[in-house]
């Protein structure tokens, strides 16, 4: 992999982006892209924060909560999501899930050795606590990372026992022959309930994060079937891990009035059931009130995350 190349951020203030080139995939050149304070580095500790499907960094209050912690914060946009997306490129396609390995690699490989931090706090959100739930198990967590924050991540498949069962077994077999056959897509309510163009009161870049969100492909699909699968059976990641999510999920598939106090878009029993199968060491916190972003949760659902955030990392991964 090149040197990273490093340019202002469009977040502003002193943020910076760093362009990692990545092996080249299927549809040609690949890139990540490391999102930092200008003058990040340094023996304290760090957070690196990876994000979800239709997504990518944009919570820069996250960063300073964080920061206020002490916490050097990092933010990776991984290849085909957000800033490291490509005209060439399909939006947050893959077939493996295990190809984020590389940048998340990468990623580590700055903090740790260029930038000098000796504790690393992985967080995520959504399918992001997938990829790096599986992530951590194929490397094996301590040595690499110390500890793990995941919002609301994406265990299992919301939705009847057919689409579950059947429609994924179909799928698995679509998937590997006709991996860009678009299969759904995503209903526009949660982003319409969250963007300020809608009823919501955050901004952010709707090319990167639409509010309808990108198709769902066959071959993605596929991978987070699998994905889901693998974690089912049992994970063996050895640092200790905070799942936190809301305390009630709202329908997917429509607009309701309380889409701004549950989650609407995962279902949050599966992943309070599905948490123990990361590792031995997990703690669950349910936050009443939240959305399927916890950091983008009304007050005083935001807060309370925010603080089971700070409480945990201080007994944990200060």
């Amino acid at each position: 992999m090149d040197a990273p190349v490093t340019e202002p951020d469009g977040l502003g203030d002193d943020w910076v982006s760093r362009t990692l080139r990545l092996q080249p995939d299927a549809e040609g050149d690949a890139v990540a892209t490391l999102v930092h304070r200008r003058d990040a580095g340094g023996p304290g500790p760090a957070i690196l924060y990876i994000h979800g499907f239709c997504d990518y960094f944009f919570q820069d209050h996250l960063a300073r909560r964080m920061e206020a912690l002490g916490h050097t914060f990092y933010a990776l946009d991984l290849r085909n999501y957000g800033r490291s997306l490509r005209p060439h490129q399909t939006p947050n396609f893959c077939t493996d899930l295990a190809v984020y390995d590389e940048e998340l690699d990468a990623a580590l490989h700055i903090i740790r050795e260029q930038h000098g931090h000796r504790r690393l706090v992985v967080m995520s959100h959504s399918t992001g606590g997938l990829i790096t739930a599986l992530w951590a198990h194929r490397r094996g967590g301590r040595g690499w990372i110390d500890a793990m924050v995941m919002n609301s991540p994406w265990f299992d498949l919301a939705g009847s026992t057919f689409l579950r069962g059947p429609v994924t077994a179909v799928i698995d077999l679509v998937g590997a022959l006709a991996p860009r056959l678009m299969v759904s897509r995503l209903g526009p309510h949660y982003g319409r309930s969250i963007h300020r163009s809608g009823t919501g009161t955050w901004d952010y870049n709707l090319a990167w994060k639409p509010i309808e969100g990108f198709p769902v492909l066959a071959g993605w699909f596929r991978a987070i079937r699998r994905g889901h699968a693998t974690l089912g059976n049992g994970l063996a990641v050895d640092v200790p891990v905070l799942v936190c999510c809301s305390d009630r999920s709202g329908p997917n598939n429509r607009w309701h009035e309380d889409i701004t106090r549950t989650d609407s878009v995962l279902d949050v029993e599966q992943i309070a059931g599905r948490a123990p199968c990361i590792g031995p060491d997990v703690t669950l916190v349910r936050i009443a009130g939240g959305i399927h972003d916890l950091a983008l949760s009304a007050e005083p659902a935001r807060e309370t995350y925010f603080a089971a955030v700070a409480t945990w990392l201080e007994r944990h991964g200060g």
